[in-house]
């Protein structure tokens, strides 16, 4: 459920509506703002038929945008209540008081200029986030695999802290030390079998070494040549060679500095990740409510024509029974307004014609949704 959610209107001057609005989408559940947009240089008709369909798709991308980077806290931070902060101040406040970035897209620009000029930066920074995600993700799943040879049992677990150089052989042209975890209730059929379980196992080598809730880990001496078939005849029994250990001072170096080495790059990578989510979240939900802004300009323009003469409002939402309330006033603004969707362009009745196409989900009047999640 979204955390806010907002109507963004627009409706001709002619309308005298704000004092309606004042009176039936002001309550204790809805709160009644005015939007202030600038002017744009609207162009031709035919290039606002065009953008409108643009900033219909790009509005969609932006809102996804902004819906994975809280995706991304949640997974990151293990929580969803986490601040959603645009220009160092709560989302719905920014929603709520938006003014156009004059400084930053500037309006004597066209607007098909300003949607390149805002949507390059939005999706350098999705880019950038998703990249960092990526890092962020394999980071972890080295860290969690080497906590896992920290922390698992003996059949799986690093042995870098348990074994000693004295409890091999070493450096033998023949012999080979092999270590196998041992199920304990197979501990007194291993200690009577495996000398017989191939040929050429010194006999009373093994070496208890470590033992856990579930393993007794061994270390047995044999001939190497008869290493892979004492390994295949211990696998048959439910026992676990662990062939995936060789003792070397440098291969134990390496293990004991693994587990350091993987917590460091989880731990940065994490950092990062969190320091550019929050840039990005800012900057890309600001970009957001800038194509929102110019979508509910274009289709204005198309649905009571030029010049510009429309009032634009937002209605806020917010609680446990926001879509519920939204809803309601949704349908109490169609039953006041809905006349517009026959008188929408008084002006020009072609570009009536133009907005019911452009719109596939058409509303009698300009309607957009905000939603904060």
């Amino acid at each position: 459920m979204p955390l806010a959610k907002y109507a963004a209107i627009s409706l001709p001057e002619s309308t005298h509506a704000s004092g309606w609005l004042r009176e039936h989408m002001q309550s204790d559940h809805s709160k009644l703002t005015s939007l202030e947009l600038p002017q744009f240089q609207s162009g031709t008709l035919d290039s606002l038929i065009e953008g409108s369909e643009e900033l219909g798709k790009i509005d969609s991308q932006l809102a996804g945008s902004v819906a994975k980077i809280v995706d991304i806290f949640t997974n990151v931070l293990e929580t969803s209540s986490f601040q959603r902060t645009v220009q160092n101040r709560p989302a719905t406040d920014y929603v709520e008081t938006f003014k156009w970035n004059t400084s930053k897209f500037r309006l004597d620009k066209p607007i098909p200029e300003l949607v390149k000029l805002i949507t390059n930066e939005a999706f350098s920074l999705d880019a950038d986030v998703r990249a960092a995600y990526q890092t962020y993700q394999s980071a972890r799943s080295d860290f969690a695999a080497a906590d896992r040879k920290r922390n698992g049992d003996l059949s799986i677990r690093s042995l870098h802290d348990i074994v000693h150089p004295d409890q091999f052989v070493l450096n033998s042209e023949h012999l080979k030390t092999v270590l196998v975890a041992v199920p304990k209730n197979l501990d007194k059929e291993f200690r009577n079998s495996y000398e017989t379980l191939v040929q050429y196992v010194v006999p009373r080598s093994a070496e208890l070494i470590s033992s856990d809730s579930e393993y007794n880990l061994y270390a047995v001496t044999l001939f190497k040549k008869y290493e892979p078939d004492f390994v295949a005849a211990a696998r048959d029994k439910k026992w676990h060679p662990r062939t995936d250990f060789e003792y070397s001072e440098d291969t134990l170096n390496n293990m004991r500095k693994e587990f350091d080495l993987t917590q460091q790059n989880e731990s940065k990578s994490k950092n990062d990740l969190v320091r550019l989510a929050r840039t990005a979240y800012s900057d890309i939900f600001a970009d957001w409510c800038h194509i929102k802004a110019m979508r509910v300009y274009v289709e204005s323009v198309l649905r009571y024509g030029l010049p510009p003469s429309f009032d634009y409002y937002l209605i806020g939402f917010h609680g446990s029974s926001l879509e519920k309330n939204f809803n309601a006033a949704k349908k109490q603004l169609v039953e006041k307004f809905g006349y517009l969707g026959g008188e929408a362009s008084s002006k020009n009745t072609n570009l009536h014609e133009y907005a019911s196409l452009v719109e596939t989900d058409y509303e009698p009047f300009v309607f957009f949704d905000i939603e904060i999640v």
